[in-house]
């Protein structure tokens, strides 16, 4: 059960991170349209409900997982602090911020207000996300896929 899913949780980074940079670009380009049309929406939504769904994958890996341990050792060596404390907080706080700017884009009365709330919350979350991944280079033995 854990390697299927830390499989499933590493596999679905590429699409999260794709569905992010799409809803990004998308509420850069929409910005001068004159109405929110249901694409835009369906971008939104679809791009944070993944994350939440990488979120509950996670918390479940974050649990039986043999990297995350709560002992006297864990805040001195640097790939246990990363996995219990760094990468688990550091994707809260994007998760949080994604979800804050989709439900703040849809109280917006005007169609660039939504757009740019989207931009703004997004891009913050997108970037926390990109420090929080354990990249191959970061050197915490893990692989791109």
């Amino acid at each position: 059960m854990y390697t299927g899913l830390q499989h499933a949780h590493s596999g679905l980074r590429w699409v999260i991170l794709i569905l992010l940079i799409v809803a990004i670009i998308n509420s850069f380009t929409s910005r001068s349209n004159t109405s929110f049309t249901e694409k835009d929406k369906k971008t939104y939504l679809f791009a944070m409900a993944f994350t939440h769904l990488q979120f509950l994958i996670g918390l479940v890996l974050y649990f039986i997982s043999p990297l995350v341990k709560f002992n006297s050792e864990t805040m001195g060596n640097s790939m246990m602090r990363f996995f219990a404390v760094e990468h688990f907080f550091g994707m809260l706080v994007a998760i949080i911020l994604i979800s804050i700017g989709y439900s703040k884009s849809k109280r917006k009365e005007s169609v660039l207000a939504k757009h740019k709330t989207i931009s703004i919350f997004y891009c913050l979350g997108l970037l926390i996300m990109l420090a929080s991944i354990p990249w191959p280079f970061r050197g915490f033995g893990n692989g791109w896929f």
